[in-house]
């Protein structure tokens, strides 16, 4: 009985996988040509004199990123109705905040790999990986400033600030087994969801949107980007390495008490308990099955996909008084795959 009901959870996880793949196609296509001008945009402005800064950032930027967070922007620009050229300019300093923020956080956690790949810091030290971040950082204010626009450089030093937060919050919390989860919400809100804010902004701000859209917009933004990082939790205890492109347990070995501990942790015996504080405060990824198995007894993997159907289900329902167009279903379908996707 439960060989066959674990045949059928992969048959319709196979069967999800491809239906989301189809429908990212759709969205590639969808935005193709403006994406090969934001990648212009990225090798252009990329470049510099110095050749370790081309090495690096040329390896980070063709690691087989998602371009998800450009691709907000280019999305929100065009349904909201922009015929400009700024949004790929706009997309392009995205990525590199995204790109340099990667840097910086690979050689905090030690990271030795991101996407399957090796990560820069492992390659070219972690010196060159934060120089080289310190250098997409500064060229993206280059980048903004060159828009002319002052609202798109307060919503973009104000992300980049909040994000710097983020980190340092995340940092505090690693190997503590008594963050609650407002306190690991607000990480999430300031780390990862702040990007996909600002870039859904970015695009209504191009598209002179009143407030109330562009406000609209922002909030779509933050509630995919929740139920994006939300999901990546769940992935670090539920996915194939070769589909994640990590190490499964990386969360439980930097110490990291994301929401399926929390949950684990409140929900389990006090025995199960004291497992995972255990591994949260020692980063105890030798006992990382031990940990799964109760991660999975207490539902903690079902209760967080749950709060990232919420999440999606709230980035939907802002965008609600959006023009129906092509692109609005594009960002409808996309906060629904961020909350079901299985890589």
């Amino acid at each position: 009985m439960r060989a066959a009901k674990r045949m059928q959870a992969q048959g319709a996880s196979c069967f999800l996988d491809e239906f989301w793949r189809k429908l990212l196609d759709n969205l590639k296509q969808l935005i193709a040509a403006d994406m090969a001008a934001v990648d212009q945009v990225i090798r252009a402005r990329l470049h510099s004199e110095v050749a370790l800064v081309n090495q690096v950032g040329e390896y980070i930027v063709n690691s087989g990123g998602k371009r998800l967070r450009p691709a907000l922007a280019v999305l929100s620009a065009q349904a909201l109705g922009y015929q400009g050229k700024y949004h790929h300019e706009l997309a392009a300093v995205v990525e590199f905040i995204h790109t340099a923020t990667l840097l910086h956080d690979d050689v905090v956690d030690e990271s030795e790999l991101r996407r399957g790949r090796e990560t820069a810091n492992a390659l070219f030290g972690n010196a060159a990986s934060v120089l080289v971040g310190d250098f997409l950082y500064s060229r993206a204010f280059q980048m903004m400033v060159d828009v002319g626009e002052m609202r798109v450089m307060q919503t973009l030093a104000d992300a980049t600030n909040v994000i710097a937060e983020g980190e340092v919050l995340q940092l505090l919390n690693c190997h503590d087994a008594n963050v609650d989860v407002p306190n690991y919400m607000r990480v999430i809100h300031y780390k990862t969801a702040k990007l996909f804010e600002a870039a859904m902004r970015l695009g209504a701000i191009l598209a002179g949107s009143v407030p109330e859209i562009e406000d609209a917009a922002a909030r779509y933004g933050m509630h995919l980007g929740t139920a994006f990082q939300l999901i990546d939790d769940v992935l670090d205890y539920s996915a194939e390495e070769a589909a994640t492109g990590k190490h499964l347990g990386d969360d439980l070995a930097e110490g990291k008490p994301t929401l399926p501990l929390i949950y684990a942790i409140q929900h389990g015996s006090p025995a199960q308990a004291e497992v995972v504080r255990t591994a949260i405060e020692q980063g105890d990824v030798g006992r990382f099955a031990e940990v799964l198995q109760i991660i999975r007894e207490t539902g903690a993997l079902d209760f967080t996909r749950q709060q990232a159907l919420r999440e999606a289900d709230a980035a939907c329902a802002a965008i609600s008084a959006f023009a129906d167009t092509k692109y609005k279903q594009a960002l409808l379908e996309l906060a629904r795959f961020a909350a079901t996707r299985q890589y």
